[in-house]
């Protein structure tokens, strides 16, 4: 049997452990390269000891690349354990391997080559600062076979061979959670399959708000609720749970399955920053879907620099709050009941350290008075894709908050408050992600299976099937990257940084997956028609929102240079 340092022919006969010995083998000089990196880079960014951000800012290119090196690395630490588990549970059929086997021929090759940041954008060692040693100490015997053998066409047709067996899968392969979320995921996949995707692509089309029977529909199914305390009126269920609802109902749209996002954030901001008597009277409310919920923080020419925000909120002699200012891109802004709405409260601040969270009640609009609520005023924002919640321009002039709805009843806290929501929102958009880039795959090998040139399906094409492969290789390892992500938040540790990777990698797959199933379509992919124009202009929003991948990176870098 062979082992680290032998020649192993990587290919459909492959046996186990050959194939889980050659990559164990590889994690540890990956490791290497990553911690030769942190301290290359760290070298560029430090300035009398500590690390500059003016200096990060100057050596950009190399501290964004340090964030994807690390998301790569973590990503093989985590399809690893999805391997060693499913092994151990005696599942890891030959799916499961083919796809383990391309993962790391692919991100090994991606590590000594240069990883794809973007479409535009690759980063290599050397932009890190390493020389030729470190490459040289990280290829391995281990290193060496998987990048040489481990993603060939060969390997990539059997997987796309199997993909067609199995075509009534849920997944490609299995994802190695247990059996009561399995059988949430196929709840909700019976559910978009049903009332979601026939219906989806006409509501793009016409730019319609998702019907308030889904919203109630899914209200009913608990969606609302998932991870709410049981004691506040929710099921109390993990973050991992939430991650397969928002997995499948994305992938009937990505509209559907975002409804669910205003309420994890409101969700987390009461039960984190909320006083009892906020969380005993909202979150019932929320995990109900009686009060739905809009997050109100960006404002124009602010973007993802939250501290500048001017939008003012002061307080009256009857304890009220008078709120004054403009915001934009608000999700859902029209249909909702309260704002998770962030302003200034202390007028002699410019930074962060003023801001306060306030649960901002409003009346529901209709489509001809969408803001009937006194003081507020919005229009909306015509948008590519992402449209079934619609985005809005906000005004406030005059607008009135209750002093009981400062979120935690303290003043200068928002900044704090919204932060401790960012591990939950990134998890969750991650997984919306996921869902995105399996609508891609959905698409993309139904029409390579249907359509026909040159006498045969164009599945049968190695650089169609291999299209194909690399989609489904990449949604697995964003998937454990994301499910890794959920458990370190169910048990209590620290995961901006995990968070922030599973986003980051989640988000640039769905662009991939959707871009790739529109070439599979050719010139019908450009087609308004086709569904898949619709997945590429959904896929587009997940690199912008919930931070942009940028600045995903940059808190990644901080993070692993601190």
């Amino acid at each position: 049997m062979a082992h680290d340092g032998q020649d192993v022919s990587l290919g459909e006969s492959l046996l186990l452990d050959d194939l889980l010995a050659l990559t164990k083998a590889s994690i540890a000089p990956a490791e290497a390269v990553l911690e030769a990196a942190r301290q290359s880079v760290r070298a560029m960014v430090e300035e009398d000891g500590r690390v500059s951000g003016k200096l990060i800012e100057a050596n950009q290119f190399a501290a964004h690349g340090l964030a994807w090196l690390a998301t790569y690395v973590e990503s093989l630490r985590q399809m690893q354990y999805w391997a060693d588990k499913l092994t151990g549970e005696g599942s890891f059929g030959e799916v499961e391997q083919l796809i383990h086997q391309i993962a790391f021929g692919e991100y090994l090759s991606q590590i000594a080559g240069g990883i794809q940041m973007n479409q535009g954008e690759m980063v290599r060692l050397g932009d890190l600062g390493l020389g030729a040693e470190v490459l040289t100490a990280f290829r391995t015997p281990a290193v060496e076979t998987l990048m040489a053998r481990g993603n060939g066409q060969s390997v990539r047709a059997r997987l796309v061979a199997l993909m067609q067996e199995r075509s009534a899968e849920i997944t490609v392969g299995k994802t190695g959670l247990d059996e009561e979320l399995e059988m949430i995921r196929e709840q909700f996949r019976r559910y978009a399959v049903d009332k979601v995707e026939p219906f989806a692509h006409e509501w793009h089309l016409k730019d319609e708000l998702i019907p308030m029977e889904v919203i109630e529909e899914l209200s009913e199914m608990g969606v609302f609720g998932l991870t709410i305390p049981e004691e506040y009126g929710g099921f109390g269920l993990s973050k991992a749970s939430m991650c397969v609802v928002s997995e499948e109902l994305s992938r009937g749209y990505i509209g559907v399955g975002s409804l669910g996002t205003r309420s994890e954030i409101a969700a987390e901001l009461i039960l984190a920053g909320g006083t009892e008597e906020q969380k005993q009277t909202w979150l019932p409310a929320l995990a109900s879907g009686e009060k739905l919920p809009t997050a109100v923080f960006t404002e124009p020419n602010t973007g993802s620099d939250l501290g500048s925000l001017r939008t003012r909120a002061v307080k009256g002699e009857d304890g009220d709050y008078t709120v004054t200012g403009n915001k934009t891109w608000i999700t859902h802004a029209a249909r909702t009941h309260v704002m998770t709405l962030l302003a200034r409260t202390d007028p002699n601040t410019s930074d962060y350290k003023g801001l306060s969270m306030f649960l901002a009640e409003k009346t529901p609009g209709t489509d001809e008075d969408p803001f009937p609520t006194p003081g507020m005023t919005g229009g909306e924002i015509e948008v590519l894709g992402y449209r079934g919640m619609k985005e809005y321009e906000l005004g406030f002039d005059g607008f009135k908050v209750k002093g009981e709805n400062l979120l935690g009843g303290e003043e200068g806290k928002g900044f704090k408050q919204l932060m401790a929501t960012f591990e939950s929102a990134r998890i969750q958009t991650a997984a919306r992600a996921i869902g995105v880039a399996q609508a891609a795959l959905d698409v993309g090998m139904r029409y390579a299976e249907d359509r026909k040139q040159f006498g045969k399906s164009l599945i049968a094409f190695p650089r169609v099937s291999g299209k194909l492969a690399m989609m489904a290789v990449e949604i697995m390892i964003a998937r454990q990257l994301t499910y890794f992500s959920a458990r370190e938040k169910d048990e209590g540790i620290r995961c901006d940084l995990e968070a922030g990777m599973a986003k980051l990698l989640g988000a640039r797959v769905a662009w991939a997956n959707a871009d790739n199933a529109l070439q599979i379509h050719g010139g019908n992919g450009f087609a308004l028609e086709y569904t898949v124009s619709r997945i590429l202009c959904d896929a587009r929003i997940l690199n912008i929102f919930e931070g942009a991948a940028e600045i995903q990176a940059q808190v990644i870098a901080r993070r692993l240079l601190g």
